[in-house]
């Protein structure tokens, strides 16, 4: 079997509203030939259904099944562990579509898991105190963070993502966050069982140094590093070393036959 990919999405892919130059050549050579792979993202602010249209948008032909995000994989843990219990979601109206087979509980009613993903602007201070509210209720329920990336590149600039608010959460409830997103192992180990495949035989591309080269190399991964997206000079100062640093992702195809072959 070909060595298994996962490709980030936004930095990637895409950025700021346009197609990378080369991507959709790239999901189209590791359709056609077969290699198994997922389309790993720490969205959280739309359902799996609008990232596969929005990559349509861009000439990117998937489905959701080889899309994995950290409501996808909260849901699978939550299936597993808490199955007849309740929740309340900190999440996009949108996404709440990923959890429609969970229940979220009224006010009053006993929660297993407060779940925060990326709201952006409409984070204010009355949301976060009633999360926070939330968390310090009995019996206490566990923290889950859909992802921890510290802030992603949009197209006014760079913008703060969903860690910062989980660690404000974190701190005022003396409360360890579940991680269901990059760079946390679960989320890499949930990847990984799905393609079915040893973590050695496994590729990771990314733009985020800590998130997606990092994070795959902790789990066992290889990690491959695109200078677009959020990619600075300086993440290559800080310690931690890529597999293979590209300019595109247009230019993996080619590191990976020279790399992998093909089966």
């Amino acid at each position: 079997m070909n060595v298994a990919i996962l490709f980030d999405l936004d930095g990637v892919f895409y950025q700021a509203g346009k197609a990378i130059p080369g991507a959709a050549d790239v999901a189209r050579w590791a359709r056609d030939n077969a290699i198994p792979h997922l389309f790993l993202t720490n969205t959280s602010s739309r359902p799996r259904s609008a990232l596969v249209a929005k990559l349509a948008g861009f000439g990117i032909e998937t489905d959701e099944l080889h899309i994995l995000t950290p409501p996808v994989a909260a849901v699978r843990w939550l299936q597993q562990n808490h199955a007849d219990e309740k929740i309340a979601l900190f999440v996009p109206e949108e996404t709440r579509a990923e959890f429609s087979g969970l229940e979220t509980a009224q006010q009053g009613e006993d929660l297993a898991a407060v779940i925060v993903g990326d709201l952006g602007r409409d984070w204010d201070f009355a949301t976060l105190n009633h999360a926070f509210q939330l968390l310090m209720s009995e019996p206490k329920p566990k923290l889950i963070a859909l992802g921890m990336t510290r802030y992603w590149q949009a197209d006014d600039g760079l913008r703060l993502d969903v860690a910062p608010f989980v660690m404000a959460l974190s701190h005022a409830a003396d409360r360890e966050p579940l991680v269901m997103g990059k760079p946390a192992g679960s989320f890499y180990r949930a990847a990984v069982e799905i393609l079915a495949v040893e973590p050695d035989r496994v590729v990771m591309v990314g733009d985020d140094i800590r998130g997606d080269i990092d994070g795959a190399q902790r789990a066992g991964l290889k990690a491959v590093l695109v200078r677009t997206g959020k990619f600075r000079e300086s993440d290559l100062e800080i310690g931690i070393q890529p597999n293979a640093v590209l300019d595109l992702v247009a230019d993996f195809p080619a590191w990976y036959e020279i790399n992998f072959g093909m089966c």
